[in-house]
């Protein structure tokens, strides 16, 4: 009798840890599931989780030359990939809300970017590199090469006559660094800094080259299927101010840097308007 309660005791003794044990497996696949849900990154997992609603656009290569004029000509491989129309306007109060369209392209060598706005009072002035011309009538293109690590990025950004200013991670951002290759072009149609006419707008094409970037990014240039985060921006006007984005910064106030806000872009081996992958 007694060997068999002491078998009973030792039974329920295991019974009883074996419960505890899968509890507490429970409890932590609920903890873990809980912590990646609110985007916290595990061990082997560092990867931040991007917001849930950030927009997202496929870079498609580019089939042919492409010329930085500010003319997106039509045999040039622009008109055949996505067009990015939603531009949004978190912050407007009163006034026009001008249309901002872009597009992206890529190859060995560059990463381009065109801008299409509509503007019915084009004004820009600074002249001087990295003058801040958010005042002027410009857009900008803000991005992190490297997903991991959204708070190492690059902005350039560009008035309506092309002056540039541009910042990279380097020396704690303060504007020592300037990107030797980049290019930008910029075609105005209407009169500039006249308010008393009425203007239809200003296009922008710009490249920006890989190599500069280094050594903040993973690879470059990038390979087929690689991300990076990236918005786009359209700011300033002497009339009618713009502040218009891609991806929402979700502030009170207009505010572009925002890394953690950017939107997720994806480079692509496909070239743009086929169905051929670039080897």
């Amino acid at each position: 009798m007694k060997t068999s309660s002491l078998m009973k005791t030792s039974y329920l003794r295991c019974r009883l840890g074996m419960s505890q044990f899968v509890v507490r497996c429970w409890m932590a696949s609920l903890l873990t599931m809980a912590a990646s849900s609110l985007g916290f990154a595990g061990e082997g997992d560092r990867v931040p989780q991007p917001p849930l609603d950030i927009p997202h656009y496929v870079i498609e290569r580019a089939a042919t030359q492409i010329t930085i004029d500010g003319k997106l000509d039509a045999a040039e491989p622009w008109s055949a990939v996505t067009t990015i129309d939603s531009f949004q306007f978190p912050w407007w109060t009163a006034g026009a809300r001008e249309a901002t369209t872009a597009r992206m392209l890529w190859d060995e060598a560059f990463l381009y970017v065109a801008f299409e706005a509509q503007d019915a009072h084009i004004s820009a002035y600074l002249t001087g590199r990295d003058s801040p011309v958010s005042r002027d009538d410009a857009v900008e293109v803000f991005f992190a090469c490297d997903p991991m690590d959204v708070s190492i990025y690059f902005n350039f950004e560009f008035n309506a006559i092309g002056t540039i200013l541009d910042r990279s991670p380097a020396n704690n951002r303060d504007g020592t660094w300037n990107s030797e290759g980049v290019r930008v072009g910029i075609s105005i149609d209407g009169t500039l800094n006249d308010s008393t006419d009425t203007d239809l707008g200003w296009t922008t094409e710009i490249a920006i080259p890989f190599e500069d970037l280094a050594p903040h990014a993973p690879r470059l240039p990038p390979h087929d299927g690689d991300q990076w985060r990236l918005n786009l921006y359209r700011i300033g006007g002497e009339v009618n101010p713009q502040f218009s984005l891609w991806s929402d910064t979700r502030t009170e106030r207009p505010q572009y840097h925002k890394p953690d806000r950017f939107g997720m872009v994806r480079f692509s081996g496909r070239l743009a308007g086929s169905a051929v992958t670039s080897p």
